[in-house]
């Protein structure tokens, strides 16, 4: 690679956003091992919960429209890891089922870029069931470039104008990682900010996530009167900015933009785009920016500009949600480009539930908080948060100890909450790149709380997808819990195999002794 630093490039034609493409490529899932990618915020079962009640709010009101023939198609753009779409699906299944309602069938569609995502989507034990049950599919799309849909299992075709429903987009953490122009607007004039890049010294023999992440832009000025032309497709929001705005920089979506009319393209009825982001729907906060600073996180990403897409499409008819209060880390819109978006009282109702009134923005600054006091809360908070969070594996892992600390006190209710938990949680586990051993958590706070049946079946659950040598302690566990069960065969199996590991291990010997008696 060849320091380039000299050679200006548009903004949204540098070599970042090559390089960006290629590291997606490269990684494949293993993009969101350990969070290098973040996508927690934007993927957990409170996200996926307050999506699927959205959905089914949408459902509800295309069925009132008496469209319950034609499927919805629900697209989610960049869905990465898999964990949003999982949690979407978990919880929108559960909720028709439990409404028992005249709803219009759906197809949940997950793309990507990277043909390794699809690969890893279509081998997932998560996923895998609702493909069967023909509710799940997948697409390679190309955001900037792409007109139609190809879906790979069931070998669908989407073309313009081939959708009755309106379609539903879902984009979480995906417009800020996408080319953006970088426009300087001051006295009433547009100007584009060219950058040229400094590459890191050592370029060549780094991994591309590195070079991203090192990379030095520097900004220069173009006066780009062919923004203010009246055949630029999105003049009007250029017009606005150049009346509204001073000394500002804004990064434009047009290709977002321009990938949300492809995308309204495919339904004669428009689209309904379900989005969270770091982004910024209100004016003021683009006002007098200073040129944006690549945020690095495995891949690059910058600000979203919802302001521009509200506004565009407004223009167009459609209704715009975003939240009356502030975002801190997530901003999660709802824009209804369809006939009578008011009409959409269900969809709409939902989004005030769901994002308004609480949403996945306060939720997270909750967990931050929770995430420091963990020493400090008591069981009867602790389970009342989990379940808030829709009962998230996270959440248990990271206060299995606290949990464990705070057993000997706790009451019976208590205790069975907790186990109820556990089976929800597990129900709706979807496990990522990075393998953790969630059933050995779960087996040894069961077996704390002596229930052996259960703690059993997870401590079995470990112990089979274990590619190590098991440990003495989960052996032993096993074999109090088969002994506690009246199945000495299998106790004294695990005893034996524990004592081959630790032939000294003394709780061992005592079973080992008592169980020869028998």
């Amino acid at each position: 690679m060849t320091n380039s630093g000299q050679q200006r490039y548009r903004f949204s034609e540098a070599p970042i956003w090559d390089l960006q493409r290629a590291y997606y490529e490269e990684a494949g899932m293993q993009a969101w091992n350990n969070d290098q990618v973040p996508q927690y915020i934007t993927s957990n079962p409170m996200v996926g919960t307050g999506y699927a009640e959205i959905i089914f709010g949408y459902l509800q009101d295309r069925a009132a429209k008496g469209g319950t023939d034609e499927p919805v198609y629900i697209l989610e753009l960049g869905a990465g890891a898999g964990r949003l779409a999982f949690h979407v699906l978990h919880q929108l299944c559960r909720l028709i089922e439990y409404a028992g309602l005249t709803l219009p069938p759906f197809k949940y569609v997950m793309s990507d870029l990277p043909l390794k995502n699809i690969t890893g989507w279509q081998q997932h034990p998560g996923l895998i069931p609702y493909v069967e049950q023909g509710l799940l599919d997948f697409a390679r799309f190309d955001a900037v470039a792409d007109t139609e849909l190809h879906l790979t299992e069931s070998g669908t075709v989407i073309r313009p104008g081939g959708l009755k429903q309106p379609l539903l987009v879902i984009a979480n953490y995906f417009f800020d990682s996408i080319q953006q122009e970088l426009l300087y607007v001051d006295e009433g004039k547009i100007y584009e900010c060219e950058v040229s890049l400094t590459y890191p010294e050592q370029a060549d023999t780094m991994g591309t996530s590195e070079v991203l992440r090192d990379l030095v832009p520097e900004y220069y000025y173009r006066r780009a009167a062919e923004y203010e032309d009246r055949s630029y497709p999105y003049h009007e929001v250029i017009a606005y900015y150049q009346e509204k705005m001073e000394d500002a920089h804004i990064l434009f979506p047009a290709a977002a933009l321009h990938c949300m009319e492809r995308l309204d393209s495919l339904s004669e009825g428009g689209f309904l785009l379900l989005t969270a982001d770091k982004g910024d729907h209100r004016l003021e906060n683009w006002g007098f920016a200073e040129p944006p600073k690549l945020m690095h996180h495995g891949s690059i990403s910058l600000t979203a500009n919802y302001h521009a897409m509200q506004f565009y499409f407004e223009q167009k008819g459609a209704l715009s949600l975003f939240t009356p209060h502030h975002y801190v880390n997530l901003n999660v819109g709802l824009i209804l480009k369809v006939e009578d978006p008011a009409g959409h009282a269900q969809t709409r109702l939902a989004y005030r539930r769901n994002v308004e009134r609480f949403g996945p923005d306060d939720f997270f600054s909750l967990k931050l908080w929770v995430d420091q006091n963990y020493d400090s809360v008591n069981l009867q908070q602790l389970l009342a948060f989990w379940r808030l969070g829709g009962y998230d594996a996270e959440m248990l892992i990271q206060s299995a100890e606290r949990i464990s600390a705070l057993l000997p006190e706790a009451n019976e209710e208590e205790l069975l909450d907790l186990q109820h938990g556990i089976r929800v949680m597990w129900a709706g586990y979807y496990p990522m790149p990075q393998r953790y051993d969630l059933a050995l958590d779960c087996g040894l706070l069961l077996f704390e709380m002596e229930q052996y049946k259960d703690a059993l079946w997870y401590l079995e659950q470990s112990l089979e997808a274990a590619e190590e040598e098991p440990v003495v302690t989960v052996l032993y566990c096993l074999a109090i819990c088969s002994y506690e069960l009246e199945d000495d065969a299998a106790a004294l199996e695990y005893t034996r195999r524990a004592l081959v590991l630790e032939p000294e291990h003394e709780e061992a010997l005592d079973l080992l002794a008592a169980l020869s008696k028998g």
